[in-house]
């Protein structure tokens, strides 16, 4: 195989590695941009559920606090008829269900706490999300580059070939019998 041919092939091979370069770039586009709509739905479904968690315990404050209100009616009730055992009896079933209201109070909080964190990321993801889209549209739609177009390979004759070598031969005769000479 000849020298030239050679390096024409070496140079069509990067060519189309270039190519390829290129076409895997707009897979990765494409990929980055689905996982980024991933981790945007996800974060939505947590938010989801965050919310789902907080109406049931809307609910269930709702339940408690009817609870703690019948029975501080019951103490009162109690404490007017003079009768301290009935008193202690309804005290001992209101401190526990007093004591789960203010529980579930602190966790509707920190629900809230965290809802109002995620609600943010999420807002922030979502504009990060549509400037991405916008981006790899923009990035797949630009034309592919024209292909490089290399021309015709020279050909080398044989006999230019044979020159070139000895000119070569005759340069480093030259080179050695200067070199003698000193």
């Amino acid at each position: 195989m000849r020298v030239f041919e050679r390096i024409g092939r070496i140079v069509r091979a990067d060519a189309h590695g270039m190519m390829d370069q290129l076409e895997e770039r707009s897979l990765l586009l494409k990929q980055h941009l689905r996982e980024a709509e991933l981790e945007v739905a996800r974060k939505r479904a947590k938010l989801d559920a965050i919310d789902e968690e907080r109406r049931r315990l809307s609910e269930e404050g709702q339940r408690l606090e009817a609870q703690v209100a019948a029975l501080d009616e019951d103490v009162e009730l109690a404490m007017k008829g003079d009768d301290p055992d009935l008193t202690r009896f309804a005290v001992r079933r209101l401190l526990p269900k007093r004591e789960a209201l203010h529980t579930l109070c602190a966790r509707a909080a920190q629900f809230e706490e965290r809802r109002t964190r995620l609600q943010a990321q999420l807002e922030s993801q979502e504009e990060q999300l549509a400037e991405l889209r916008t981006r790899v549209r923009v990035a797949l739609a630009r034309p592919d580059p024209e292909p490089i177009e290399w021309g015709e390979e020279s050909v080398v004759s044989d006999e230019e070939i044979d020159l070139e070598l000895l000119r070569r031969r005759d340069e480093r005769h030259h080179v050695e019998t200067t070199e003698e000479g000193r």
